[in-house]
C-alpha cells in the first residue's frame, strides 16, 4: 500500500512546462514509487571528478579560495592577507602559512532519458510496477515499458539533486534531442522534469552519438551527466560517443534499462516479431533462436558495461521487474564510498 501523497510535496499540481502553460497532470507518484524517495533522500549524489559550480552547494570545486572547508597551508608571500595566516602553526614553528580553503559548488546533472521506438516495450503490468495498484497507464496502455521504468530512474534522480540545491536539466532523445529543460534548481524544476517525461516513446530509432554531440554542444561547464537508455546501438558508436563526453571531462553515468523478457527470452509460440524502430516484421520459432539470441544478447550488455568502465565511468544495470528504490539507494551509496575513499586516499 502507497503511503498518502503529502499536498506539499513535488508529487502534486500540475506540469509547467516550457514556454509557458501547462501539461496534461502526469502524477509523478505513477512512475515513481513513494518509498523510492523515502530510501535515495538521505543519500548525496556526487561526482568523481572536481566540479565547476555558480552556486554555494555540496561540491568540491578547483577554484581555492576561503570558504568553509580547510584544505591545505601553503608558505606566506608577501602581498597575501595576513587575515588568513595561521598563528597557531607561527607559534609552534616560527614560520608563516596561510591557511586555504575548498569552495564548495553545486553539482549540474544533466539527465538523457531515451524514448526511442525499443524503449516500447514491456512485460510488466503496469498495475504491478507503478506503486499506485491502478490498471493501466493515462494514455490506457496495460504494460509497464521501459520508458516508465527510465523515466521513474530519471525522477528519482532529479528529486535526489534538486533537494541537495544542485541544477538539473533534461533531454528525451530518440535520433536527435526530442524535447530539453535548461539546468536549473529553481523552485518547480522537479515538477517540469516530470512533465516533459510524460512523452510516449515514438517509434524513430536511436542515435545515440547525434545526441551527445548535441548535449556537449549545449554544456558550457562540467557536468555530472545520467544516460538512462536500452543502449540498443552499435557498442563503437556508444564508444566513440563517450570519448567524447571523457575529452570534456564530464562525469557519466550510465543506467541501462531491459525488460525480464528481454533478458530470458521465454517465448515458445511461433509469431511474427515486429520491429519497434521502423525494422521489417519476421516470423520466428523463439526455440530455434533462443540460444544465439541470448548469447548475442549477453555479449551486447557486457560491451556497453565495459566500454563505461574503460572510460572510468559508472553502470548500472536496471530490469523493468525490480523495484527502483534498492537499487538505486545501493548504487549512490556504492558510487558515494568510492568517492570518499578515492579523496580520503
Amino acid at each position: 500500500m502507497a503511503r498518502p501523497v503529502d499536498p506539499k510535496s513535488p508529487f502534486r499540481g500540475p506540469n509547467v512546462v516550457p514556454g509557458g502553460g501547462t501539461a496534461p497532470e502526469a502524477d509523478a507518484s505513477l512512475y515513481l514509487h513513494p518509498q523510492t524517495l523515502a530510501r535515495l533522500s538521505s543519500l548525496e549524489l556526487r561526482a568523481k571528478m572536481i566540479v565547476e559550480g555558480v552556486m554555494s552547494g555540496q561540491h568540491r570545486s578547483p577554484y581555492q579560495g576561503y570558504s568553509v572547508e580547510f584544505a591545505q597551508h601553503r608558505p606566506y608571500v608577501r602581498g597575501d592577507d595576513i587575515r588568513h595566516l595561521d598563528w597557531k602553526v607561527f607559534g609552534r614553528s616560527d614560520k608563516l602559512y596561510l591557511k586555504q580553503y575548498e569552495q564548495e559548488t553545486s553539482l549540474d546533472l544533466v539527465l538523457l532519458v531515451d524514448c526511442s521506438g525499443s524503449m516500447n516495450f514491456g512485460s510488466r503490468l503496469f498495475s504491478e510496477a507503478s506503486g499506485e495498484g491502478r490498471a493501466t497507464s493515462p494514455d490506457g496502455r496495460s504494460n509497464w515499458t521501459k520508458y516508465d521504468h527510465a523515466t521513474a530512474v530519471a525522477a528519482a534522480l532529479a528529486y535526489l539533486a534538486l533537494s541537495q540545491g544542485d541544477r538539473v536539466g533534461l533531454g528525451i532523445y530518440a535520433d536527435s534531442l526530442v524535447d530539453a529543460l535548461n539546468r536549473t534548481s529553481a523552485m518547480g524544476q522537479w515538477r517540469r522534469v516530470v512533465g516533459v517525461l510524460s512523452h510516449h516513446p515514438v517509434d524513430r530509432p536511436t542515435d545515440f552519438a547525434r545526441v551527445v554531440e548535441q548535449t556537449l554542444a549545449k554544456l558550457n561547464n562540467r557536468c555530472l551527466i545520467a544516460i538512462i537508455s536500452d543502449f540498443f546501438d552499435d557498442p563503437e558508436r556508444i564508444r566513440a560517443a563517450l570519448a567524447r563526453v571523457r575529452h570534456k571531462q564530464h562525469d557519466v553515468l550510465m543506467i541501462q534499462v531491459v525488460d525480464r523478457r528481454e533478458e530470458t527470452f521465454d517465448l515458445t509460440d511461433t509469431a511474427p516479431f515486429v520491429g519497434l524502430e521502423g525494422e521489417p516484421k519476421v516470423r520466428i520459432d523463439p526455440r530455434a533462436v533462443r540460444a544465439a539470441y541470448l548469447e548475442a544478447f549477453g555479449r551486447h550488455l557486457d560491451a556497453v558495461e565495459k566500454i563505461t568502465r574503460s572510460f572510468g565511468f559508472d553502470y548500472l544495470k536496471l530490469s523493468t521487474h525490480d523495484w527502483l528504490g534498492p537499487a538505486l539507494a545501493a548504487f549512490v551509496s556504492r558510487r558515494n564510498a568510492v568517492i570518499k575513499r578515492s579523496k580520503s586516499g
